[in-house]
């Protein structure tokens, strides 16, 4: 496979999974704003801004001012807008690859959501982002061959997921956070857990489900297992001692420090753990891109020397 087909591939998993996780992590948002009337506002958007997704710049902000940075802002690559634009583009450049059906989602999606009005984010936005979302993905895995080309998209998949589910979880064990119940929702864990705990809910478990547990897509532990094993089936390991693949080494790390820790530790360092997840995620994308995609320097022809 050409790498620039595979590099478009991973970049559309990333950007899908991004635009999905950018809106849950605003539902978060507009669920504790409106679940609890005494929550400041200015603080709950600035520890989402600065604190979750890391903007540095972030001054006087509300809810409209949120959502348009975060859901709207064409000129954010990180935005929800910015993602489906990159996801799009992404999938226009590996078009032969790329499943009609697929690509007709990611297009029509793109059309369509910039055709919504602008304004403070409701349910109706968010709720339909999750929506197309699920519907890629799943289009993704019922109309292209499950060979390299699937794993490539799988892999970005993973790993922007493991990155977002860590930055919801943050923002649960954050002093200025909204109620696990509502990040629950927001993951889609909400039925999932009390079928699993029988109905016993409290904080510790509910962070517990979303970090540790083995068998929900969607907790951190679960994502960088998928990516493991994506990384595993592209590029089999055939090394007696270590790892030839960094990514690999970089993500077993980072899952085996949270898997075969004590889960009292881990539940009480929260923070500083998920901030170690999303570090894991960027430094495994760069050795991912520097072993994978990169392309040799473009042959320069000069004229002849007499």
């Amino acid at each position: 496979m050409l790498s620039r087909i595979a590099d478009s591939l991973f970049w559309i998993g990333r950007y899908v999974e991004r635009a999905d996780g950018t809106a849950r992590i605003v539902d978060v948002l507009r669920l504790q704003l409106l679940e609890d009337p005494a929550a400041d506002e200015q603080t709950a958007c600035t520890m989402v801004l600065r604190g979750i997704m890391g903007y540095d710049e972030v001054g006087e902000v509300d809810y409209e001012g949120t959502s348009r940075t975060l859901v709207f802002d064409t000129a954010n690559p990180n935005s929800v807008t910015g993602s489906w634009h990159a996801a799009r583009e992404n999938a226009r450049r590996a078009r032969e690859t790329v499943s009609t059906e697929m690509w007709e989602a990611i297009n029509t999606t793109y059309h369509r959501f910039n055709s919504f009005t602008r304004g403070p984010a409701t349910q109706h936005h968010l709720g339909w982002v999750r929506e197309r979302s699920a519907l890629v993905d799943g289009l993704a895995d019922t109309t292209m061959s499950h060979d390299d080309a699937w794993d490539f998209l799988v892999l970005g998949r993973a790993l922007e997921r493991a990155d977002m589910t860590a930055r919801l979880v943050a923002t649960g064990a954050s002093d200025f956070g909204p109620g696990w119940g509502s990040v629950l929702a927001s993951c889609g864990a909400q039925q999932a857990m009390l079928r699993t705990m029988r109905g016993v809910v409290t904080d510790r478990t509910a962070a517990a489900f979303l970090t540790l547990d083995r068998r929900f897509p969607r907790s951190v532990i679960a994502a960088l297992r998928e990516a493991e094993e994506r990384l595993t089936v592209l590029s089999p390991d055939k090394d007696r001692v270590g790892f030839s693949d960094e990514a690999r080494r970089i993500l077993g790390q980072a899952r085996t420090s949270l898997e075969f820790s004590n889960p009292d530790r881990v539940l009480h360092d929260l923070p500083d753990r998920m901030q170690e997840v999303q570090q894991a995620v960027v430094d495994a994308s760069d050795a991912i891109g520097a072993r994978y995609f990169m392309s040799a320097p473009v042959q320069e022809w000069t004229g002849e020397i007499l």
